[in-house]
């Protein structure tokens, strides 16, 4: 994880810059959105990045931002530009904030911490979302790791398999209620989105 963080850290504003605003998230915000109360809900962002184009959307939509990340640089940026949300710099893994959330996003960041790692957040997503509280995340298609390449970096990427994912949220009190792998119209992601009971 130090490594991904430190690329991300030292090319914040190039990743930014680079970051579509496409939003082919769009259906899965909305299918969270919707289980939300009319006027938005309390979302924790985890692994924000710089707050586009999810985090926007979110806000523009009405819902209040915690954003969380490693990356302080990313953080910064998000601080400047959506001044009246809450900014953190923290790491997802130790991650206790003592609250509960209507809903977490942990969209193309939680997938880049080991799977011993990835385990042991399904507590901490459990501690910080709310009775009925939604949570939204990005896996790989099945167990395995995969390194990519970004500024001239490796990336780390992992995944544990879908029953594996499965388990660990029935386990956590979630139930699963959007899986779609590689989805096409959304550049390929594996989404998950769960419930608390």
């Amino acid at each position: 994880m130090a490594e991904v963080l430190h690329i991300y850290e030292n090319n914040a504003e190039a990743f930014d810059r680079d970051r579509g605003r496409q939003l082919a998230e769009k259906p899965y915000l909305d299918a969270l959105m919707t289980r939300l109360s009319p006027n938005g809900g309390n979302v924790l962002d985890v692994g924000c990045g710089t707050g586009e184009p999810i985090a926007r959307y979110l806000i523009d939509n009405g819902c209040r931002i915690t954003g969380i990340d490693g990356a302080t640089a990313m953080i910064e940026l998000c601080a400047r530009r959506f001044p009246g949300m809450e900014w953190i710099a923290a790491d997802m893994r130790t991650l206790s904030l003592g609250r509960r959330f209507d809903a977490i996003v942990a969209w193309d960041s939680f997938f880049h911490l080991r799977c011993e790692e990835q385990r042991a957040m399904f507590p901490v997503f459990a501690d910080h979302t709310a009775p009925r509280g939604l949570l939204l995340f990005t896996s790989g298609p099945a167990h395995g790791e995969a390194i990519g390449e970004i500024y001239g970096e490796r990336l780390y990427h992992a995944s544990l398999s879908a029953d594996e994912y499965r388990e660990r949220l029935d386990a956590s009190g979630f139930d699963v209620i959007i899986h779609t792998v590689e989805d096409a119209q959304c550049g390929g992601h594996t989404v998950w989105l769960a419930q608390s009971r």
